[in-house]
């Protein structure tokens, strides 16, 4: 037989299967050429006198190679037992004595017996068969390559401990790394790094995941080089990366260590011909201080992570045992969360949205309010975090929609309701009926009702938003962009979208009457484009009489805030409705304008997690003048953190920036005469 025996053989061969069809030969055919040619098994077949009938064609090759054609050539004399120069010194382990015992052989370690192949590494099996009528025919078997084994076991393994997208360690072979350091005998201090980044989303989400793995590697690439040999570094999944540096007892080290990476992390990253920029949060344990077992010690590095981030990101963080507080503080919130639906804690105030032409109220805000048994009323920024990762957050929305529409249909006229939609809901493929439900229970007209979505939502997959909204818009809501300005593509939500509203974030508000700003600029320009879409603009957080007069004057539709008086109760909105119409008069200050202390200062100012000199003019309890620092536009609305003196650090929005100087605005306000301790000099 030719060596197209075995595939003619099964050209004319059937084969019988567990429920007794007959398998068509050639299907038969086709599987055997599948198995030939991928993966590392070969075929072979002799006649009654040991000689070669069929030999797979990649096995022929390696014969080739040396200028031997094994078929028609003894079985015996193309193989080798391996670690032997004959394959006949030991009867019993050849086989040569399988071939004439007529016995079966399994997995037997061979080589080529041809000149320079002997270094491939092949088992072989086979068995006699017989014809039909029982005499013998030859035999049939199998090789295996076990090169090609052994690398597809190692690219099993490989895909099994190394992330295949950055080639770093993965979750598992960082598992067994810590599991392995922290049982060394007498080791001394192994510190944990986790790491999150920062902006990375918004990157991903308005560039595309093309683009945020390309990042990712980048990301890797720099984490490499900055830790080098000092430990592991590993990709858990997403944007979280971990750092194992065993046997660094210095926390100095580490602390320099964590900054380098911050640093470099937050450098520009060249992506297809455009720059993004993100940050790190790095979160600290050391073992043994802090764990000595693995889960103990990740668990106590995410916290001091938690915590970084919550410290305003782009900063390191060790664990403490306050912050084991901190955790159980969220555990319990958590659980007091659950309960405050049932228990009827839950409330919805509402805030005026008045329109500034004619000072009458348009609409209320739906603003959410809990009524906690022990800390009081608490505003959603003291919980919604809570709810969103407890995944509380859609069944709450959607207690706040169904409950705002049913207060709204009491109202009288036609004022409008705003409710803030979370992400969570927004992804939800039942949000068009829940609406459509809770409008049809209250009785409210569809388009009372105005949603507002924020910038995130829809850039998570913009494809899907497109059918959202105009399955919304099919309902006969309205629809508003929150917060707009706050995240890097408003303006692609506004060109893709088809909004009816957007709400200008309050950060460009602070300062809108400020000469030396951009603010006003900022904001007389959106409220034109929105003019020219055909756009309402709501300009949020108003609290002073001067910015209520500068966004009249700047072109806005509406205004919300506290200048108006806090949000009421739905009695106190209908009330509000029916008073003068609805007429409001300004309450509160007339000015922001806290008092500024003139210096000349030197200090320094921290952008990006990169520490840079400046220079103090001004100096509030709010905000301050700096310059020596060179912000392009992008740096306006981004935070960075100053020393305002004696070492004592505090973030800041920038607000403006100009010719080597900017306006900052103090996160939190600050106390001028405590920290105003360094003596001044004059330019």
């Amino acid at each position: 037989m030719t060596n197209g025996g075995l595939k003619a053989a099964l050209r004319s061969w059937v084969q019988r299967t567990d429920g007794g069809e007959r398998m068509p030969a050639d299907r038969a055919g086709r599987l055997l050429h599948e198995a030939e040619n991928h993966g590392p098994n070969w075929f072979w077949q002799t006649d009654r006198h040991g000689r070669l009938t069929y030999l797979s064609d990649k096995i022929v090759a390696v014969f080739g190679a040396a200028g031997i054609d094994p078929i028609g050539s003894p079985l015996v004399d193309m193989l080798r037992i391996a670690g032997s120069e004959s394959g006949l010194d030991d009867a019993e382990r050849t086989i040569a004595f399988h071939l004439s015992a007529r016995t079966a052989f399994t997995d037997y370690a061979v080589a080529p017996a041809a000149p320079g192949q002997g270094e491939r590494n092949w088992t072989v099996s086979g068995s006699p068969f017989t014809d039909p009528y029982g005499r013998f025919e030859g035999f049939v078997g199998t090789g295996t390559d076990m090169a090609a084994v052994r690398q597809s076991d190692a690219a099993i393994t490989r895909l099994a401990l190394f992330d295949s997208l950055t080639g770093l360690a993965n979750r598992q072979r960082m598992r067994l790394s810590l599991e392995q350091t922290l049982a060394q005998p007498g080791y001394d201090g192994t510190a944990l790094f986790l790491l999150d980044l920062d902006r990375f989303k918004a990157v991903n989400d308005t560039m595309g995941h093309p683009v945020g793995d390309a990042l990712l590697k980048q990301v890797a690439q720099r984490l490499l080089r900055v830790v080098a040999d000092a430990g592991l570094v590993g990709r858990l999944g997403g944007d979280e990366f971990q750092v194992i540096l065993p046997r660094i007892g210095n926390r100095a080290e580490m602390a320099a260590l964590a900054r380098a990476i911050i640093t470099s992390l937050s450098q520009p990253y060249f992506l297809n011909g455009t720059s993004a920029s993100i940050g790190c949060s790095v979160g600290i344990a050391v073992s043994p201080d802090h764990g000595a077992t693995p889960d103990v010690l990740v668990a106590h590095a995410d916290l001091a992570l938690y915590a970084a981030k919550d410290a305003g990101r782009g900063v390191a963080r060790f664990f403490n045992d306050a912050m084991l507080d901190g955790a159980r503080t969220r555990r319990q919130m958590e659980e007091d969360l659950r309960l405050a639906l049932s228990l009827d804690q839950l409330r919805i105030v509402y805030q005026p949205v008045v329109s500034l032409d004619g000072g009458r109220i348009c609409g209320f805000e739906a603003l959410l309010r809990w009524e906690h048994p022990t800390r009081g009323l608490l505003i959603p920024g003291e919980f919604l975090g809570v709810a969103e990762e407890s995944k509380l957050i859609e069944p709450i929305g959607e207690w706040v929609l169904r409950t705002a529409c049913h207060d709204a249909a009491t109202w009288p006229g036609a004022a409008r309701l705003s409710v803030n939609l979370s992400g969570a809901q927004f992804a939800n493929p039942a949000l068009p009926a829940i609406i459509a439900n809770a409008l049809a229970r209250s009785g409210l007209a569809a388009d009372r009702l105005e949603l507002d979505i924020e910038e995130a939502s829809v850039l998570r997959d913009m494809r899907a938003a497109i059918g959202v909204f105009a399955t919304l818009r099919g309902i006969g809501v309205r629809l508003a962009l929150n917060d707009f300005g706050a995240g890097p593509a408003s303006m692609t939500c506004l060109r893709r979208l088809p909004f009816d509203r957007i709400k200008i974030d309050p950060s460009f508000v602070r300062g809108v009457g400020d000469p030396e700003g951009r603010n006003a600029a900022v904001i007389r320009a959106i409220a034109t484009m929105a003019d020219m879409l055909g756009i309402d603009t709501t300009a949020k957080g108003i609290e002073y009489h001067d910015e209520l007069a500068a966004l009249r004057d700047l072109g806005c539709t509406d205004v919300q805030g506290f200048v108006y008086g806090a949000p009421v109760g739905t009695a106190g909105a209908a009330a509000r409705l029916m008073a003068e119409g609805g007429a409001l008069t300004p309450q509160g200050p007339k000015v922001e304008r806290a008092p500024r202390t003139r210096m000349l200062r030197s200090t320094t100012i921290e952008v990006n997690g990169a520490r840079r000199p400046a220079r103090i003019r001004d100096l509030s309890s709010t905000g301050a003048l700096i310059d020596l620092v060179d912000f392009d536009d992008g740096a306006i609305g981004s935070t960075v953190r100053i020393d305002t003196g004696g070492g004592h650090w505090v973030a800041a929005t920038v607000r403006w920036a100009e010719d080597g100087r900017a306006g900052l605005h103090f996160d939190h306000p600050i106390a001028v005469e405590r920290r105003v301790t360094i003596r001044r000099r004059e330019p």
